[in-house]
C-alpha cells in the first residue's frame, strides 16, 4: 500500500463520538506528503479523568476549538479517495462513524485498514504486545508523544509502510 491516510482520534470520555483531537498523515507513492492536526470541541462536551490521564487534553484545550463538522471540512480534501489506516482501526472507525451520526453527516464509505491486525499477522508472538509504541519500535520508528493524535498517526503511517 503506497497511497493512504493514517488517522488517529483521541476521545474526551467513554463515548466514541467525543473526539477531542484528530491527527492525519497522508502518504502518496510511499512518501509522507502532508499532515493535519486539530483539536475538536467534543460532543458530549465533558472529560473523564482516565481519558485526560492518557492524552493530557482537557476542557481548557478544546472549549474554544472548532466542532467536528468544521474540522472535517478541512480533512475531507486531504483524504479524498484514499483508504484510511489506523492502529486498532475498529476504535477510530467507530469514533468517526459515531461523531458523524451525532452531527447527521453522511458516511462516505471510507475503507479502513488496521495496522494492529497486520502486526499480529506479521509478528505473531515475537512481540510482547501489539500496542502502537511496541509495533512502531519493531518497525524502526521511535514514537515520541504517544497519545498525541498526530504523533500516533505518524507512527501508524510508518507501520503501514512496513507491513501493509
Amino acid at each position: 500500500m503506497q497511497d493512504f491516510a493514517a488517522i488517529d482520534f483521541e476521545t474526551a470520555n467513554e463515548q466514541p463520538c467525543s473526539v477531542c483531537s484528530v491527527g492525519i498523515v497522508v502518504v502518496r507513492g510511499g512518501e509522507v506528503v502532508d499532515d493535519f492536526y486539530s483539536l475538536i470541541r467534543p460532543e458530549p462536551n465533558y472529560y473523564k479523568w482516565f481519558c485526560q490521564r492518557v492524552h493530557g487534553l482537557g476542557p481548557e484545550d478544546t472549549d474554544c476549538a472548532d466542532i467536528f463538522p468544521d474540522v472535517w471540512r478541512r480533512v475531507e480534501p486531504l483524504i479524498e479517495g484514499l483508504p484510511l489506516v489506523a492502529h486498532n482501526s475498529p476504535f477510530d472507525e467507530g469514533c468517526l462513524k459515531a461523531v458523524m451520526r451525532v452531527y447527521q453527516m453522511d458516511w462516505p464509505d471510507y475503507r479502513f485498514y488496521c495496522t494492529c491486525r497486520a502486526s499480529r499477522s506479521v509478528f505473531g508472538r515475537s512481540l510482547p504486545n501489539h500496542q502502537l509504541h511496541t509495533v512502531s519500535e519493531a518497525c524502526g520508528f521511535h514514537l515520541e508523544h504517544h497519545h498525541h493524535a498526530l504523533a500516533d498517526a505518524e507512527a501508524c503511517a510508518k507501520i503501514a509502510l512496513k507491513l501493509l
